[in-house]
């Protein structure tokens, strides 16, 4: 592993554990897999970009704490809970409920894929929590340089994250692609991904 670099301690460590962290199944590489489904490699870039997005929201409000003051307050980490918890029911619901012929849950624009995979991330509560507890692991108290240590470790994340999800995108249309002549394999997986959903919405909205 590499050593201590701008502040990071063990930067080589922080790098594996992080695209552990990306290969954990969760919502967000449903929303990969099901954008890069409907709308293809333009819809889960844009899904990608969302996830980037919505990490780097948590990141720096994790930075800032706000993930001790909602530890502070149970009630609002609760409504928060709640609402990501909710929001996943009900898309999983929809794409569990739609037929044959209905608009597309996702709608096939990149930008909205940006949005859904940046709703879907940012209302995951588990998920500052767990950056508030993973950036003191990795950082060198003794090298600390301030926002430039947090800078490093928001760009080396963003960019796995952006390699994990083309990775990611490229194998899903590569895979679609061959689905596409057998209607009832699309239509199949798109319920699994609503039960998928719906199952991390009671997860997320059991756990404590």
């Amino acid at each position: 592993m590499l050593g201590s670099f701008v502040g990071v301690a063990d930067y080589g460590a922080f790098v594996a554990a992080t695209i552990v962290f990306l290969l954990i199944p969760g919502p967000g590489n449903l929303a990969l897999i099901t954008s890069t489904g409907k709308g293809g490699v333009a819809g889960g870039m844009g899904a990608t970009f969302g996830v980037i997005a919505g990490d780097q929201v948590l990141l720096w409000a994790a930075v800032a704490g706000v993930s001790a003051v909602m530890l502070a307050y149970p009630a609002a980490f609760h409504v928060v809970q709640w609402l990501g918890a909710a929001y996943l029911a009900w898309l999983g619901a929809k794409m569990l409920l739609a037929k044959p012929g209905d608009a597309p849950i996702l709608q096939i624009r990149p930008r909205h894929y940006f949005r859904q995979a940046l709703l879907i991330t940012l209302l995951n509560p588990k998920a500052i929590v767990f950056y508030m507890a993973f950036f003191p692991l990795f950082v060198d108290p003794a090298q600390h340089q301030g926002l430039k240590t947090f800078g490093v470790m928001a760009v080396t994340i963003a960019a796995l994250t952006f390699f994990y999800g083309l990775a990611a995108v490229l194998l899903t249309y590569f895979l679609a692609e061959r689905l596409k002549a057998s209607p009832k394999i699309s239509v199949t997986l798109e319920k699994a991904a609503g039960v998928f959903l719906i199952a991390f919405g009671i997860k997320l909205a059991l756990s404590r």
